[in-house]
Formats: structure tokens, sequence, C-alpha cells
């Protein structure tokens, strides 16, 4: 059983970029990819097994630095078109933290874990106009986690590593030479325009639901031979690909902005073989790829969009299990967060946002992966009870017992 745990807020203020925004870049459009993303922010946990306020004020001083690179970081949204570069600043808490680390990372829940991000990640009331969130939290053990919550307005898995590369060299004072410099081309490739060419929004059905936390799945593709769902109807796998170097020509890996495209693997039959499943996955990335280098991406946006415009379609059925999943692995961020005192001894996010929803990142040792499994408490009881999957991987372990 987890231990309880109590968040007690001991300060808060904005960090401003340590040079004004200059004039003309003080409107920051938006892409069309990033108009099309909703208004929710991308959460990241990074722990460390010591810290001190030291450390808080190297991190405030380095934001603010890296602030004035990342300028449209420490505006304001509006109207979902483009960013007021203000300088109003990034909203920076600190809080202590009432337990030991050991307490709840022993048998880690992401509800829990939750508390330690700044703000409620999953509301889009919550948080609108700032950018940017993050949230010291200091424990009795003198560990602490940093919980960040940046705007999918106007970011990506890559774009917040990119930004956290640079936050931590800086802080680290590791030279200049690792220190990225962001390129803020987006628009430029992608222009506004209006809104109402995009896919509809569309409310997610709210369903209870919770998280499991499965690390070491590197050997799941080779050994799994089992079934793939647990339903008798049509199942739909909508999975998110970064664009960047598979289209053409290719994008930098310093672009900030929303750089996703996306294909959907169906399954037909009640129950499919796993290994079915990861056929249809292949067919469906190399499918992309071969569409993004048929002609300049930018000018046929349609391959991205149709494949979004189709899962929207899905998600409003009744009769097909939707799924969705996205990969985080690659982007190497435990060798980003370093800020001078090591790498994090754990990295993950909070919940996914919605039912049937998997997270995968690298763990720690970079030979396994780590996924985060969303599912409606019925389908979770089935999941965990799982004996091919517990063959190959393990249900919310120790922190301490992980890469």
């Amino acid at each position: 059983m987890t231990t309880a745990m109590e968040i007690g807020i001991i300060a808060r203020e904005n960090i401003k970029p340590s040079s004004p925004t200059p004039a003309h870049l003080k409107t920051f459009k938006l892409s069309l990819l990033d108009q099309m993303v909703p208004p929710t922010y991308i959460p990241l946990l990074l722990f460390y097994p010591t810290s001190d306020h030291h450390r808080a004020r190297q991190l405030k001083k380095s934001l603010s630095e890296t602030l004035t690179r990342f300028y449209p970081f420490a505006g304001t949204i509006k109207d979902n078109a483009f960013i007021e570069c203000n300088d109003n600043g990034a909203c920076f808490i600190e809080a202590r933290v009432s337990c030991l680390l050991s307490h709840i990372l022993n048998e880690p829940d992401h509800e829990v874990l939750k508390q330690l991000l700044p703000i409620n990640f999953e509301s889009p009331e919550e948080g609108r106009g700032c950018v940017l969130h993050v949230q010291a939290n200091y424990f009795k053990c003198g560990a602490m986690a940093i919980g960040i919550c940046l705007s999918h307005k106007i970011a990506d898995a890559a774009t917040l590593t990119t930004f956290i590369k640079t936050w931590a060299a800086t802080a680290s004072g590791i030279g200049d030479e690792s220190v990225v410099v962001p390129l803020f081309n987006a628009v430029s490739m992608m222009p506004l325009k209006d809104i109402s060419i995009a896919p509809p929004a569309v409310e997610i059905k709210q369903h209870k639901s919770v998280t499991k936390s499965c690390p070491d799945l590197e050997m799941c593709n080779e050994g799994l031979k089992g079934q793939f769902g647990i339903s008798t109807r049509p199942s739909a796998l909508y999975q998110n690909v970064n664009i960047r170097s598979r289209v053409l020509p290719p994008v930098p890996n310093e672009s900030i902005g929303n750089f996703v495209g996306s294909f959907i693997a169906r399954t037909s039959e009640a129950e499919t073989e796993l290994h079915g499943l990861v056929a249809e996955l292949r067919k469906g990335i190399l499918q992309f790829c071969k569409n993004a280098k048929r002609v300049p991406l930018f000018e046929d946006i349609s391959v991205i969009l149709q494949p979004q415009i189709e899962a929207i379609g899905l998600l409003c059925r009744d009769d097909v299990d939707f799924y969705a999943c996205t990969s985080w692995c690659r982007f190497q961020v435990y060798e980003a967060a370093d800020f001078g005192w090591g790498k994090p001894m754990w990295v993950t996010s909070a919940n996914p946002t919605c039912k049937n929803m998997v997270i995968f990142l690298d763990t720690k040792d970079g030979d396994g992966i780590e996924c985060l499994v969303r599912l409606t408490e019925e389908d979770m009881k089935v999941f965990e009870c799982d004996q091919e999957l517990l063959a190959y991987a393990s249900l919310n372990p120790s922190v301490f017992k992980t890469g």
C-alpha cells in the first residue's frame, strides 16, 4: 500500500527571461498542427536522490537564462492562434513533501505521483494561458522530484526533451556547445490557417479507469504469442509518429512545435494474434513514410490530416475498441536531464489522459521499455492477471529494482 503523501507549497513565483524579448518577436504564430492540438499539457516527472535549496536557486537562474532562448515559453497563449511573448514568465512552485521518496517509489501509484506536478494537466481550464509550469518537490529524505507541464499547443515530446536538454546544460555550466539553439520554423512550413479546416474537436468520453506501469518489455515482440485485446469487437490502434526525420525534406530535431503524424492499425477479427498486430503496425509505418516522402509533406498536409480525421470517426463509434499509443523512446531524456548533479534515478510521465492509451518510455539502463497503460477497471483486472504478459513484464514494480 502506497504511503499517504501531503504536499505543502512553500513558494510560488514567475521566472522571467533573463533578457527581454525583442519587439519584433512579441507575437509568435502557431502552426497548423499546433492549432489542431487540444489545450492540454505534456507532463513529465524527474526524480533525483538528493537535493538542497541551493539547487533550487540554480534551477531558477538557469531557467531564466533558458527562457531567453525559448522566449514563447515565457508568454501567454491567445485565441488558439498565437502566443503573446510578453515575458510574464514560467510559473515555478517549490513544495515540501511529507514522506520519504522511497515510500512512493517502492510501489508507484500514478494517482499519487501526479500530485508532484504543478497543475492538473488533464484540465483544459487549469493553467490556461501560461505556457510552462514547473514544481520542485523536496522530500524528507533530501530527495527531489521536478514536475514539468509544458503546453501541448507549442510542444510535442521531442520539443520538451530539447527544452530540458538546454535548461540542464545551462544549469550545469558545461558549455555553449551542449546548449541547443531552438528553431521556431514550424509556421513557415505549416502556415497558420483558419482552424475550421482542421478535424473537429472531440469530447473525450470519461470512463472510470486506472493506470499501471509495466517496465522491461524488451522481449515482448518475440515472446508473447497471445491474443490482442479481450473484446469480441473489432479494434483500431492509433500510433503517433515523430515526423522530423521521416518527411521530405527532413525537419531538424531542434525545431520547436508539434511535428507529429499518425497511422492506424486495424484488426477486423475478434481475436488477433500479437504477431498479426505487429505486422499491421509495420505496414502502417512503412506506408506512412512512403507517403511522407512521395511529395514535400508541407505541400500536401493530408498525409497527416487524413489519419487524424479517420481516428476521430473511430473514436466516436461505439462498435469499435479504440486504442492510442505514443512513444517517448530514444529521446534520451535521462541523458538530457542532468542539471549538474547526475542523471535522474527515474523519469516518468503522468497518467495517460484517456482510457485504452499507452505511453512507452525508455528504462534508465536503456535496455528495456516502460509502459504506462490506462484501461477501464474491468479490462485492467484481466490485463494484470495475464500470465503471458507477466512472464515478460512486472506491474508497478519498485523503482529501486528496475533499470
